[in-house]
């Protein structure tokens, strides 16, 4: 899989530190996105891949160095200056409300972003998602694992972003839930949407990213394209098993 050839950069890290507290985690993290690529985003549990979501997210604040998204420079700016430019994040564990049924869920996504295509919006995540159409008084926190998944993402849809970042997206869902997930996000792309994908589940997102680095300790331990990393034996050795 290939990305447009000759595109800008949308998004752009570069020598990020953060932590927490003293604690340093992420220590001189460089990556890129492209419009129109999926870059995923690889490593095991602590390796820093959701301090790196919130930072980017303006959640946590950055210690040091640069993220610019789509021209501007996003550090020191506060999460809801983050979501209004268009950088939106499904956060692992859905943090879908439980006691609001689906419609109010998904209102909810374009509070900050997209309100005034809301109608509109709407219909494109109850056409993407039809169990979601048949289920919007549902109340969210008696739905399954993977609807739920699918809540979380047509309420970040529902904010038009320009670059969505699925952290963990296939957390706890059964296998079948798993190549649903994986085949809706290649999907996504396919309708130009730019993806940053956050995931322990190294062989399927290697089969649907234009381009994959791995975190270990804080720090980029591999990156390039999956035909790439997929050549690497130490990458296979570690994350596949082979």
């Amino acid at each position: 899989m290939s990305a447009p050839p000759h595109e800008p950069t949308l998004l752009k890290v570069h020598a990020l530190h953060g932590g927490y507290g003293r604690v340093e985690v992420l220590r001189g993290v460089d990556l890129q996105v492209k419009p129109g690529q999926i870059v995923a985003l690889l490593g095991s549990n602590g390796a820093g891949k959701s301090t790196l979501n919130n930072i980017l997210s303006g959640l946590y604040p950055a210690w040091s160095g640069r993220i610019e998204f789509d021209g501007h420079e996003l550090v020191g700016w506060h999460s809801r200056q983050v979501v209004q430019a268009g950088l939106i994040q499904v956060p692992e564990g859905r943090r879908i409300f439980p006691n609001l049924n689906v419609l109010e869920n998904l209102e909810l996504g374009s509070f900050a972003r997209g309100r005034h295509n809301r109608q509109q919006n709407l219909q494109r995540v109850l056409d993407l998602f039809p169990r979601l159409r048949e289920r919007t008084a549902q109340l969210a926190g008696t739905m399954s694992g993977g609807e739920q998944q699918m809540l979380a993402i047509g309420r970040g849809l529902m904010a038009e972003p320009r670059l969505l970042i699925l952290d963990e997206p296939s957390l706890g869902l059964s296998p079948l839930w798993v190549e649903e997930m994986f085949s809706l996000i290649a999907r996504l792309n396919a309708q130009g949407l730019a993806v940053l994908l956050v995931e322990q589940n190294v062989a399927q997102s290697l089969d649907i990213a234009h381009y994959a680095y791995v975190l270990e300790n804080g720090t980029v331990r591999f990156e390039g394209s999956s035909a790439q990393l997929l050549a690497t034996d130490d990458v296979r050795r570690a994350y596949l098993g082979v």
